[in-house]
């Protein structure tokens, strides 16, 4: 028989299941890395995380990202929900660099034939786009850090200021 782990005040009251393993765990992911330098980090990956070229992969990644790194979750998906009007126009520009880092033909790219093709033959669809996409993913990690570096410096002033104004009222 598993028992709770010793209580560090015995006085204290004992938690309930749910606040044991759902609300406390969730307060603490909502409220994690919220230091001027962990948000700008957050801003920057949040910001390269929402330009995958990918349709589809963005949530997930920024996930994975917040997770290891443990960063504001809220923070990383706002930021990667408002970039999705940017994600969508930089998807031609990172085929287009991609064909150009590897001196490849830029081959036309209809999203709406990619689509059909997708769902009725995944064969046909890799054979016709999958060395587009190799070429747009490296795109994209060419520019990550820069991304990353752009979001960063660009936000922590910013995130200081707001740090130290509230300081100042508490």
């Amino acid at each position: 028989m598993v028992s709770d782990p010793p209580r560090v005040n015995p006085a204290a009251p004992r938690l309930s299941f749910w606040r044991r393993r759902l609300v406390s765990p969730l307060r603490a992911q909502l409220t994690q890395g919220v230091t001027p330098h962990r948000l700008a980090l957050t801003i920057g990956l949040g910001l390269v995380c929402g330009l995958f070229p990918f349709l589809g992969f963005t949530t997930l990644l920024c996930f994975l990202a917040a997770l290891l790194l443990r960063l504001n979750q809220p923070v990383i998906h706002l930021v990667n929900q408002l970039l999705w009007p940017v994600q969508l126009a930089l998807i031609p520009l990172y085929l287009r660099a991609g064909a150009w880092l590897f001196r490849a033909e830029s081959a036309p790219f209809d999203p709406s034939v990619a689509a059909q093709l997708f769902w009725h033959s995944p064969a046909q669809f890799w054979a016709r786009f999958g060395l587009m996409g190799l070429h747009a993913l490296t795109a994209w990690l060419l520019s990550s850090p820069l991304l990353v570096a752009a979001g960063y410096f660009c936000s922590r002033p910013i995130l200081r200021r707001w740090a130290s104004a509230r300081a100042a009222r508490a």
